[in-house]
């Protein structure tokens, strides 16, 4: 039994590869439409829990000011990853502003939170950096890889899935590995991927590549003794500031003269 479970993992894994868009090897046991349903899911869940707690922030100024900067970013998403277009695109303001954090799952639902523009009080380009950052990773398939690595590191899960002959147990595997991996970190490889795209996407909308500098330098001023949960997310070490510069003028070339992108429709949360 153990010499046929391992041939089923090995089975798996060598079947599961995929390739992100900077080239890198990704281990895919979930696809990325699976992936995006079981965010879908999340994201409702968490959107109705938000607004129980009226948590739904609705000014009528911030909420036009992310959904232009972040329509921006989705044009030139769109026009970079034909795929995208059919996502939900749709943000979520969070009103909390002792958080400093945003996010998008697989599929493009996204939300920020309000204590990024109260504690760094962020110029558009910013957080032009910031969102592009985010949308990388569901451009990257980094949900499907999270929750890939959750089913890889239960192998009970799958050896369930592998081992049965019921046709609803291995994606009972990949709801449970879904579970675990929408909660999980992103690895210190898909976060300077995601810098890197992020970069790009800010910069092909029109967004200056440098402020990714001084987004760092903002967050890094906030000091403390427990880090903004957007930097404890995103791992940052001590050169990657230096590593940002060295890619904003490489990025400028594609935009030199930083024309902004048309506002592709973005949902508000509401």
């Amino acid at each position: 039994m153990k010499a046929l479970l391992g041939a089923l993992l090995l089975g798996a894994f060598i079947a599961g590869c995929a390739t992100s868009p900077t080239g890198r090897s990704q281990l895919m046991l979930i696809s990325p439409e699976a992936a995006i349903v079981e965010s879908r899911k999340a994201y409702l869940t968490t959107v109705q829990q938000l607004d129980k707690e009226d948590k739904l922030f609705d000014d009528p100024l911030l909420a036009d000011r992310v959904a232009t900067i972040t329509g921006r970013l989705v044009t030139e998403a769109i026009a970079r990853y034909p795929r995208s277009a059919d996502w939900q695109w749709s943000v979520a303001i969070i009103d909390d502003p002792e958080t400093v954090n945003a996010w998008c799952m697989a599929g493009g639902r996204m939300a920020v939170y309000t204590g990024l523009f109260d504690k760094l009080k962020l110029t558009d380009d910013e957080f032009a950096q910031i969102m592009g950052h985010e949308i990388s990773h569901a451009l990257a398939n980094h949900t499907a890889e999270r929750m890939s690595r959750a089913m890889a590191i239960n192998l009970g899960v799958i050896a369930a899935g592998v081992s049965s002959d019921h046709p609803g147990v291995t994606m009972t595997g990949a709801a449970l590995a879904a579970k675990f991996a929408l909660e999980l970190p992103n690895s210190r490889t898909a976060e300077a991927e995601a810098d890197q795209l992020g970069l790009e996407l800010a910069t092909r909308a029109g967004y200056a590549p440098d402020a990714a500098v001084s987004l760092w330098q903002k967050m890094g001023s906030l000091g403390g003794s427990r880090p903004p949960e957007f930097m404890s997310t995103h791992p940052a070490p001590e050169n990657r500031q230096r590593e940002l510069a060295e890619l904003g003028a490489e990025m400028q070339a594609l935009n030199p003269n930083g024309r902004m992108a048309a506002v592709h429709p973005v949902e508000i949360v509401r």
